[in-house]
């Protein structure tokens, strides 16, 4: 009799020993257009100031601020009317940086082709080809939200990277 209540207590005690504690529900925040219209803005509010201290230590950058938030300065002016339009292919030598100065990419050497406003190149660059003449040189700074955005390319521009821009409108077709 004694063996047979030891079984019946071992196995009585395995079972409670293999049952789970359950555990507490935490209830996850959830995440609403609100919330992403909030950190949004916030992300402007800081690059905002970020691209101001930059131009306040380049006071030569007399930049000037389009609706979208893109900065452009054109620095070499040619007398050619002619500008870009959405659907024309353009041709442009870059120099991308980010605002610390380090250069991420430069197409000075095979100039960069693509269709305005029907490519996958930067928002605030198609915005600033459509304000350039043929032969135009500028300098430009794109927020975050004209150029790669959250994710940046992966590779060397960061993401939420500022861009710091110059461009020169070789050839419009």
């Amino acid at each position: 009799m004694r063996v047979k209540s030891f079984i019946a207590s071992l196995i009585f005690l395995s079972l409670l020993s293999c049952t789970e504690q359950s555990k507490p529900i935490v209830k996850k925040p959830q995440w609403s257009s609100a919330h992403s219209v909030s950190y949004q803005q916030e992300i402007n509010e800081r690059e905002q100031i970020k691209i101001a201290l930059f131009l306040e230590q380049h006071p030569e950058l007399l930049m000037t601020k389009t609706e979208t938030g893109l900065r452009y300065m054109i620095y070499k002016t040619n007398s050619n009317l002619d500008k870009a339009l959405p659907g024309q292919k353009v041709k442009v030598a870059l120099i991308i940086k980010l605002l610390d100065g380090s250069t991420c990419y430069t197409s000075i050497e095979e100039p960069e082709v693509f269709t305005v406003d029907k490519s996958d190149i930067e928002s605030g660059l198609n915005e600033a080809v459509k304000l350039m003449s043929l032969g135009d040189k500028a300098k430009l700074i794109l927020p975050s939200h004209l150029a790669l955005g959250l994710v940046g390319d992966q590779d060397k521009i960061p993401p939420l990277a500022i861009l710091y821009i110059d461009v020169e409108l070789l050839e419009i077709k």
